[in-house]
C-alpha cells in the first residue's frame, strides 16, 4: 500500500488537489505540496487549514522546487518520503517530474499531455511524441504512471471505456463535450493557464475521423448540442488531449471533441491571435528589449483562481458514444454536471478548476489501496473505469448516463 503525496504546483487545480487530498488524509497519508514559488504553497495548505480540511491530525508541508529540474524533484521526494507524485504543474514540466518519479520509483498521475515550450501543435498522436516514449522506462522500474487523469482528458476517458464495457458491443463514434455555462463576471479571462490555454487553440485542430487524422482550423466547425441542465449550447471541435489516445484503443470509431465558446471568447481570441499576441516567439520592443507576446497577456489577464469567489453557474462535460448492442445502433450519454458556487464554498476554487482537481485525488486513493497501481504507464481508458466513476462520485463528481432508452440515471 502506498502513502505520503506530493502535489508539484500550486495554481487553482492544485488547490483543490490539495483540500481533497486533505479530506482522504487518512488513506493518503502525509501531504506534501511545492512549487517554484514556496508562498503560494503556504497560502494553499492556509486555506486546507481554514476550512479544517483535514480528515485527521496528520503533516502538509510546504516546500520550493524548480520542477522543470528532475534532481530537484527526484531529491525532493526523496525528502519527503512521497510514494505518489500528483503532478499539477504546468505542462511544460510533465517528463521532468515523470523522469523524477521513474528515477525514485514512485507513482506519477498527470492531467494534461507534456509540452515544448518552443512548439505548439505537434505532429499527432501527441502522446507519442513524449509521454509514451517512457513506457518501457516505468514498467522496468515498476512505475504506475497514469497520463490524463484530470476531467477532460480523464474522467471523459473513463466514461469512454465504461460504455465499452456495460453499454455497447461496438463503437463507432466518441463524441466528448465540453460545456462550460458559467460566468466569473471579468470582462475576459481564461478558466486555466492562459498560456497554456491559448496554446491549445492556435495549432491544427485534430480528430481521429474515417480511420485518420484529420485536420480543421480553430472554430471552422461547430454544432449546437443540447445538453442536460445547461440546455443548447454552441460548441466547436477542438484539438485536445484525450483524442489523441483514445484514437489509439478505438481506432474504428470517430473521436471528436467539442469545446463550447461564446462569440465574445471568439473574438477577442481572434483579435489577439491577428495581432500576433499569441505568438510563443520572442519580438523586440522599440527599446530593445525581448518579450514573447503570449506572456505579456498571460500576465495583464486575470489569474484564474482569482476568478472564484464570483464565479456563477453549471458546467456539463460528458461523452456521447455511439454504436451497436445486440446487432441494432445504440447510443449512451455519460456526464458530469458541476457547480461553480459549491465548489468555492468547498475547496475555494472555481468549478474548472474543481472537476480537474477531485480525478487525480481519486486516482491516487486507488492507487492507494492498490486499484489502480499496476506497476506501467496508463491511459486512463486502459485502467477498470467503474472503481475510478464511483469513487469520483463519493468525493464530488457524480455522473449520470442517458441510455439508448433515454432513460437518465446514476451510474
Amino acid at each position: 500500500m502506498k502513502r505520503n503525496v506530493l502535489i508539484i504546483g500550486a495554481g487553482g487545480v492544485a488547490q483543490v488537489v490539495a483540500h481533497k487530498c486533505a479530506q482522504n488524509n487518512d488513506v493518503l497519508g502525509d501531504l506534501h505540496i511545492a512549487s517554484r514559488t514556496k508562498a503560494k504553497c503556504d497560502a494553499i495548505i492556509a486555506s486546507v487549514h481554514e476550512k479544517n480540511a483535514m480528515k485527521v491530525p496528520g503533516t502538509f508541508q510546504a516546500h520550493a522546487v524548480d520542477a522543470m529540474d528532475t534532481a530537484a524533484v527526484a531529491d525532493l521526494i526523496r525528502k519527503t518520503g512521497a510514494q505518489i507524485v500528483i503532478n499539477v504543474g504546468s505542462a511544460f514540466v510533465n517528463m521532468t517530474v515523470l523522469e523524477a518519479c521513474i528515477e525514485t520509483g514512485v507513482a506519477y498521475m498527470d492531467t494534461a499531455i507534456h509540452e515544448d515550450p518552443a512548439k505548439i501543435c505537434e505532429t499527432p498522436p501527441w502522446y507519442g511524441n513524449y509521454e509514451w516514449k517512457r513506457r518501457e522506462a516505468c514498467k522496468a522500474a515498476g512505475v504506475t504512471a497514469i497520463l490524463g487523469v484530470g476531467f477532460d482528458p480523464g474522467v471523459v476517458n473513463a466514461y469512454a471505456r465504461l460504455a465499452e464495457n456495460e453499454f455497447l458491443d461496438t463503437i463507432d463514434s466518441i463524441d466528448i463535450v465540453d460545456i462550460n455555462a458559467g460566468s466569473h463576471g471579468k470582462w475576459f479571462a481564461t478558466n486555466f493557464d492562459p498560456e497554456i490555454n491559448f496554446r491549445e487553440f492556435t495549432g491544427t485542430v485534430y480528430s481521429w475521423q474515417n480511420g485518420a487524422w484529420q485536420s480543421n482550423k480553430m472554430f471552422e466547425v461547430g454544432k449546437e448540442w443540447d445538453l442536460p441542465v445547461v440546455g443548447k449550447q454552441k460548441a466547436y471541435m477542438t484539438g485536445h488531449d484525450e483524442v489523441h489516445s483514445l484514437a489509439a484503443r478505438y481506432p474504428q470509431a470517430d473521436v471528436r471533441f467539442w469545446m463550447g465558446f461564446g462569440d465574445h471568447y471568439i473574438n477577442v481570441f481572434t483579435v489577439l491571435k491577428n495581432l500576433g499576441l499569441l505568438s510563443e516567439k520572442p519580438v523586440k520592443t522599440a527599446e530593445g528589449q525581448e518579450v514573447i507576446p503570449l506572456k505579456v497577456v498571460k500576465a495583464v489577464l486575470p489569474d484564474p483562481a482569482s476568478l472564484a469567489p464570483n464565479y456563477t453557474g453549471k458546467t456539463c462535460i460528458g461523452d456521447l458514444v455511439k454504436g451497436t448492442k445486440d446487432g441494432k445502433p445504440a447510443e449512451v450519454f455519460i456526464y458530469n454536471v458541476a457547480d461553480h458556487k459549491e465548489a468555492y464554498e468547498e475547496v475555494g476554487s472555481q468549478g474548472i478548476s474543481y472537476t480537474a482537481g477531485v480525478p487525480p485525488v481519486a486516482a491516487a486513493i486507488l492507487i492507494a489501496n492498490g486499484t489502480w497501481d499496476v506497476g506501467h504507464m496508463a491511459n486512463v481508458e486502459e485502467l477498470d473505469p467503474r472503481p475510478f466513476l464511483e469513487l469520483l462520485g463519493e468525493i464530488g463528481l457524480p455522473s449520470r448516463v442517458i441510455d439508448t432508452a433515454g432513460t437518465d440515471r446514476a451510474i
